[in-house]
């Protein structure tokens, strides 16, 4: 028995929208926890008086290192278990309410550096426990859309993060951070306006997830009764799958392998955005976020009209054509100088972004074999680790050889060229998906 591929029967619009309330609630992971609060704290104020030569932005970076190793090892076998017993949902549960623990254990994190290695761990747990929930989560988008409304449905979820991540990080910036406290008056003594931010993201997440675990029915199992595997035969079944995967549905195999190019060329513009805007543009450190807001809801409204054309022309013109106009725009912006130029083109490379993100999961699950949603979805994970290193060591690379910031953003256009070329080859989902066993 295999699990059923996507279904013509239209999804409940509450389905729908639980499953992307989960998006919504775990902006409070990736914006709180991640990016904006509660890692900055840890490097510039929990760590700011650590013993030694090594300061707290290197432990950062290398517990985040591990974080991504384990996941890279760890994603696939685990979607695809949660595949073959029909646990997807379950497992989803499982990995948020281990996310929303982590962060609620951060409270305790105070400013001090010997509370350095608990903040660290918490945040490297967190990490690997959200990117394990999102393997499960991308899955069970087969359980509420069609193959007429997938793309829709990725973009409507993908928009849903984004502004759920603006709603929140304001909300935790008036009423906490800003000034002195916010104006809630948190005093500020030992880190206690950041820790109960954090507190609040947890909470956040934990209320909007709950939706999705109410209305959203689980999903059959792919092998009902089969031998438990160890860690060992599952490495090897997953082998066997991909040599299968291979030879049925090649083309599956190359988009994984072509999206992890251009995925590190993304998550590059988020990475090192801030920083660029700073030292090449001049913007002002606290302008910085007011552009995080301003792009963030660009994003949005780009993954919103992008999910709606790739219900219309397919994922592979969506995300092609948002590459195409991110290597334009950031070329453009290797030329231009000040301010003003950063926010216009700054606001239209957003624009491409969100569609870029949102056709490559409809992409993706338009391709894989049925009942295997989890396991694609795994190596999805996997395969963007593997190449994770590639855009920030050119960046490093062309900084270092002219001398310059501004020619490190040549890094991150060189690798979206590579994604485009990688992703011409690919056959469009449509083709592939009915050559596909299904």
């Amino acid at each position: 028995m295999t699990a059923p591929p996507l279904s013509d029967v239209p999804s409940r619009r509450s389905r729908v929208w639980a499953w992307g309330l989960w998006d919504w609630g775990s902006s409070g992971f990736q914006h709180i926890a991640l990016t904006f609060v509660f890692s900055v704290y840890l490097t510039d104020s929990v760590g700011a008086d650590l013993p030694g030569d090594v300061p707290a932005n290197s432990w950062l970076a290398w517990s985040t290192a591990a974080a991504g190793v384990l996941i890279a090892v760890l994603a696939p076998v685990i979607g695809r278990s949660a595949d073959r017993a029909g646990r997807r949902l379950r497992a989803t549960g499982g990995w948020t309410a281990l996310v929303v623990l982590s962060m609620a254990a951060m409270f305790f994190v105070r400013d001090d550096w010997s509370y350095l290695w608990l903040g660290l761990l918490l945040l490297g747990a967190a990490s690997i426990f959200a990117e394990l929930s999102y393997v499960s989560y991308y899955a069970l988008m087969a359980q509420v859309s069609t193959p007429s409304t997938v793309g829709r449905v990725s973009g409507f979820g993908w928009a849903m993060g984004y502004v759920g991540g603006i709603v929140l990080l304001l909300g935790v910036y008036l009423a906490f951070l800003s000034g002195d406290g916010g104006l809630l008056g948190v005093p500020t003594g030992d880190g206690l306006d950041v820790r109960i931010s954090v507190l609040v993201a947890a909470g956040w997440f934990a209320v909007f997830a709950v939706p999705m675990f109410v209305l959203l029915p689980e999903t059959p199992p792919v092998a009902p009764g089969a031998p438990r595997l160890g860690v060992a035969g599952a490495y090897r079944a997953l082998v066997r799958d991909l040599r299968a995967l291979y030879r049925s549905s090649p083309h599956t195999v190359w988009f994984l392998g072509a999206s992890a190019l251009y995925r590190d060329g993304l998550n590059a513009i988020f990475a090192f955005g801030g920083v660029l805007a700073v030292t090449v543009y001049g913007l002002a450190p606290g302008q910085v976020l007011v552009f995080g807001v301003a792009i963030n809801v660009v994003s949005a409204l780009g993954a919103f009209v992008g999910g709606r054309l790739d219900d219309r022309i397919g994922p592979k013109a969506v995300v092609l054509g948002s590459l195409v106009g991110l290597v334009a725009v950031g070329t453009v912006l290797l030329f231009v100088s000040g301010p003003t130029a950063f926010w216009v083109f700054g606001l239209v490379l957003g624009v491409f972004v969100g569609p870029a993100q949102a056709s490559s999961r409809s992409y993706l699950l338009r391709m894989c074999p049925a009942g295997q949603e989890g396991q694609m979805f795994g190596l999805y994970a996997t395969t963007g680790r593997a190449v994770s290193f590639l855009a920030p060591a050119l960046i490093g690379l062309f900084t270092y050889l002219f001398g310059s910031d501004r020619a490190g953003m040549a890094g991150i256009v060189l690798v979206l060229l590579a994604g485009v070329v990688a992703l011409s080859g690919v056959r469009s989902p449509a083709l592939a998906r009915s050559h596909s066993a299904r």
